[in-house]
């Protein structure tokens, strides 16, 4: 699983047989550029609605996990810059459920981003996943966008636990399915919406730290599925 040029200009060869796992992404460095990661928290809500598949994974994965009523409690973890929370809260409007949608992360500089907006039926909080269970806080359904591949080994093991003990219904954690294809296309259409921002760089670094469905299958604990899903999607689900 090797993605080269091909005589594409800019696009290196990039081995992607193994996930690129000690590899660090700019917007997880502490130091860096406030006004470039404000940018940039900005400019993925852009690229999440054109590339995250979270249209349908609400259709297939979260609106029938929601309680017969259509009143619903659903927690967004790692919320970043908080669009998938907004658009959660949209969709279900337009579905006719009611919602109401926590999105929580630990980073201050995400809570901030994603507090310039906050719809109604949305809420954004500073905290972990584990802070929410000790608080002992419980949703119908969790949900994340682009967190797995951020966490190391004992990060993921935790992170998916508390999301076990959080979701009443199901947990659905949505990230890149790592391929050559996926890698090609990024770094083709990336440069369109990066200007100022991190999301060229550190998008790329994405699909070579994420997973696919083998190696994430390997990783879940007893209990969890992996799925493939489109746009180069991988998808780690537990039915509680």
């Amino acid at each position: 699983m090797t993605a080269r040029s091909g005589g594409d200009p800019g696009l290196p060869a990039v081995d992607l047989r193994t996930r690129a796992r000690d590899l660090r992404e700019l917007m997880d460095e502490p130091d860096c550029d406030p006004r470039t990661l404000d940018r940039t928290f900005r400019r993925f809500a852009l690229v999440n609605a054109l590339i995250s598949g979270w249209r349908a994974a609400w259709r297939s994965h979260v609106a029938p996990a929601l309680p017969v009523t259509g009143r619903g409690r659903v927690l967004d973890l790692g919320c970043g810059g908080g669009d998938l929370a907004r658009s959660l809260v949209r969709w279900a409007a337009a579905d006719g459920f009611e919602l109401e949608v926590v999105g929580a992360d630990p980073d201050e500089r995400a809570i901030a981003a994603a507090r310039r907006s906050t719809p109604a039926g949305v809420t954004f909080r500073q905290q972990s996943s584990a802070e929410l269970v000790v608080a002992g806080e419980r949703f119908d359904v969790v949900v994340s966008n682009h967190v797995l591949h951020h966490l190391g080994d004992e990060e993921r093991d935790g992170f998916l636990a508390d999301s076990a003990v959080l979701a009443g219904t199901r947990s659905l954690h949505s990230d890149i399915r790592r391929s050559p294809a996926a890698y090609r296309a990024y770094a083709l259409a990336s440069p369109l919406v990066a200007a100022g921002t991190f999301v060229r760089v550190d998008g790329l670094r994405s699909i070579r730290r994420s997973y696919t469905v083998p190696e994430l299958q390997q990783v879940l604990p007893q209990g969890w599925r992996a799925e493939a899903a489109a746009p180069h999607r991988v998808l780690a689900i537990r039915d509680a």
